[in-house]
């Protein structure tokens, strides 16, 4: 009897990627945005100052540490369990005169009591890892980035 394979079958497309959430942000008043996603989401955005909205620069920074925190989520929830509490803040003074940050620093609070020093370390190292690899905000902040701008107007 001769040998026969046969090929299992695969399939002849890949599968449908998610669609990309939109993104926007509308004119809700002076100096004030909402910005909204495809997903339902909604940020309000105004000049510093205005109870209950961000500052664009407010923004960038929460941006930076929920990156961050994401990034990290898997590896401390593999250590500390999923119940761990972690706080990221974030700061960094504006440059008026350039309009940029010309820093921003992050500080990850976490309760590492419960472990050894060379587990601690051990940890950390992985979260930082983490965070460089997959924390797309810190690479992009860090990388810079080519922005374009277009203008679609009614004439």
């Amino acid at each position: 009897m001769a040998d026969q394979t046969t090929a299992s079958a695969t399939p002849t497309t890949a599968p449908a990627a998610a669609e990309p959430t939109e993104l926007w942000v509308e004119r809700t008043g002076t100096r004030a945005y909402t910005g909204r996603s495809s997903r339902g989401a909604e940020v309000l955005i105004a000049s510093q100052g205005v109870p209950g909205a961000f500052t664009p620069g407010e923004l960038l920074k929460i941006a930076l540490a929920g990156c961050s925190g994401l990034s990290a989520d898997f590896p401390l929830s593999r250590k500390l369990g999923d119940s761990f509490d972690a706080i990221i803040r974030v700061s960094g003074d504006a440059d008026r005169e350039n309009e940029v940050y010309p820093q921003l620093d992050e500080v990850f609070e976490l309760d590492l009591s419960e472990l050894d020093e060379q587990a601690r370390e051990r940890l950390l190292v992985t979260v930082q890892r983490a965070i460089d690899k997959v924390c797309t905000v810190g690479r992009t902040l860090k990388a810079g980035a080519k922005v374009t701008l277009t203008f679609d107007i009614e004439a």
